[in-house]
């Protein structure tokens, strides 16, 4: 099995632990569900954490469901499971696909109307609808078979309970939502929370928070947000609208009192704000959204400001990115934070794809390196390299290829005696073909400073054969960046294993920087990887993989994912200068 299929597994024996009694399985349902959002974003196959006796290391696998999976993965089945999952139908999970449909309202119109055949249950509750009936079912009536039959639609259109979103569309979307707020005179802050602000790579749901004194005024200006398809829910101090696309958006408003106690409970991840409130429970404090209540005296202390909202447990300011309760709060606890990277330590970009006719193996870039020149100048940066695919090796000879780089040789030189305050690094982006070969030879990769190496076919060989083949790619002398390192597409594929410890040995002794690629749908290296390479002393480099001009601004997103792994701006190269990059590549 999948970690998908794992995962939703897990999400189904929750959902049949709340329609059982959820009051009673309530510390079953938070368990499994904590499972499930692990195993869902693991960059490796859960299978291969149990055969290497590593599920402990996994948060919220505990014994329990350790002895669980191991029989998942020994029997192909959990008895456990099946008994949890006992007389519930299958139809159940695929209702709650659907747009508003929890478990015990699935559960409820499933038995009711004898929905039980999984293939066919939307369509026969859409006709359940049609005909009426569910108005008379208690605790329905006539808006709830309107919501029904709308929610139907969404999920047919594809809205709604989608598939987690990759960072950077969700990031777009809130952003936009967050400065139409701003505009609001009775908004005095507006953030995003959640997934969104710890910036995971992502994301299931937008969830923003505003302050202000009127909650009213606010919603009333939400909810007529001009892109908008249709107001879901306005509450008192809430609301929820769907915009193009089928996204959710819900907002929580509080006084800006409050503001700073809300941001931080809403931030997440749970893992962090258990163990922030077990920390506070020593102390005599009991944490929520409102404030930092005195157990004692049971006063309540509001704070506006995140900063003091962490002071007053005894901690540093933690940046979002960190909590996930993987260290954080003792490194808060012993001022040992990570001055962690920014945006504005960036000072160059290597990994740009120009439209220069190369005659590549892979697609090429859309505009001309001059306009890629001058983007580099609005971001300050010092140095740019252009690394285009390499010539397709089926289409030309190696003479050709050799002809094709010295030319556009020629070309930069013409080009930097030109543009003087931007330094251009020769570089390409070559294929490791499948027996660990360089796509080009000897001759052609002279004409280079370096090339980006990197894997774009045949992704199906196990750890160990593919660990060989990256490794021998990097042993070509000019080989200085694996690019895209796991070959990850978000939402599409997971990307291929690497034996890391190998690897992260092989780079140091060897002078290799693996990049982070800020591509939206790749955000690759991943954080947790990313975290290794840091605990390593592995040095990276932060690449935006553009193919036009407009997709150089990515960067801030393989930043996002540098931080969320530990990363200083001593761990990424393309901080430095241009001269102490220069010596870098000639390492």
């Amino acid at each position: 099995m999948s970690n998908q299929q794992i995962a939703k597994l897990l999400r189904n024996v929750a959902a049949s632990y709340t329609i059982k009694d959820e009051k009673k399985f309530h510390f079953q349902i938070v368990a499994y569900q904590k499972a499930a959002d692990t195993i869902s974003n693991l960059t490796e196959e859960l299978k291969d954490f149990y055969l290497e006796g590593r599920l402990k290391s996994l948060p919220g696998i505990g014994n329990t469901l350790k002895s669980h999976l191991a029989e998942l993965f020994e029997k192909g089945k959990v008895s456990h499971f099946q008994w949890v999952l006992k007389d519930i139908p299958e139809s159940v999970f695929v209702l709650m696909e659907i747009p508003s449909f929890g478990p015990k309202k699935s559960y409820k119109l499933v038995k009711e109307f004898n929905l039980n055949d999984a293939k066919t249950v939307i369509d026969d509750l859409k006709g359940v609808a049609k005909a009426g009936k569910i108005t008379k079912l208690e605790g329905f009536g006539d808006k709830s078979q309107t919501d029904v039959l709308r929610s139907i639609k969404e999920y047919k259109e594809g809205k709604g309970k989608t598939s987690r979103m990759p960072l950077p569309y969700a990031f777009e979307i809130a952003e936009k939502i967050v400065s139409y707020l701003r505009k609001c005179q009775d908004v005095e802050k507006a953030e995003a929370l959640g997934s969104l602000r710890r910036r995971v790579s992502t994301v299931g749901d937008i969830d923003i928070a505003a302050a202000g004194i009127s909650p009213k005024k606010i919603i009333e200006y939400f909810t007529n947000y001009p892109f908008k398809e249709r107001i879901i829910e306005k509450g008192d101090i809430s609301a929820s609208i769907m915009v193009s696309g089928g996204r959710q958006i819900d907002l929580l408003i509080q006084p800006l009192e409050s503001f700073g106690s809300l941001l931080q409970h809403f931030t997440g991840s749970k893992n962090h704000n258990i163990h922030l409130r077990e920390l506070a429970l020593k102390k005599g404090l009991s944490l929520s959204e409102y404030g930092i209540k005195h157990v004692k005296t049971g006063k309540t202390e509001k704070y506006s400001d995140e900063n003091k909202f962490y002071n007053a447990i005894g901690l540093q300011w933690i940046p979002p990115e960190l909590r996930e309760d993987k260290g954080e709060i003792e490194a808060s606890q012993n001022n040992k934070l990570p001055d962690l990277v920014n945006l504005s330590d960036i000072r160059g970009d290597l990994h740009l794809h120009s439209n220069y006719p190369i005659e590549p193996s892979h697609d090429l870039g859309q505009n001309d390196m001059e306009s890629m020149l001058k983007k580099a100048q609005d971001l300050n940066y010092n140095y740019l390299g252009f690394s285009e695919h390499n010539p397709s090796i089926s289409k030309h000879t190696n003479q050709k290829i050799y002809e094709i780089l010295k030319i556009r040789n020629e070309y930069i030189n013409q080009l930097q005696s030109n543009i003087k305050n931007v330094r251009i690094i020769k570089l390409l982006e070559t294929d490791i073909l499948p027996n660990g070969n360089l796509a080009i030879d000897n001759n052609s990769l002279d004409l280079l400073d370096a090339t980006i190496v990197s894997i774009h076919s045949v992704f199906s060989m196990n750890k160990d054969e593919m660990t060989k083949r990256v490794i021998n790619g990097l042993s070509h002398k000019k080989a200085k960046i694996l690019a895209h390192p796991t070959g990850r597409m978000l939402n599409e594929r997971p990307g291929f294993e690497l034996d890391w410890e190998k690897i992260f040995e092989f780079c140091k002794k060897n002078n290799i920087a693996l990049e982070i690629n800020s591509c939206t749908q790749r955000l690759d290296l991943p954080d947790n990887i990313i975290k290794l390479a840091v605990d390593n002393n592995v040095k990276m480099i932060i690449n935006s993989d553009s193919h036009n001009v407009e997709q150089m601004t990515l960067q801030k997103y393989g930043i996002f994912m540098a931080r969320r792994g530990w990363a200083k701006k001593s761990d990424i190269l393309n901080t430095l200068s241009y001269n102490e990059f220069s010596e870098w590549l000639k390492k």
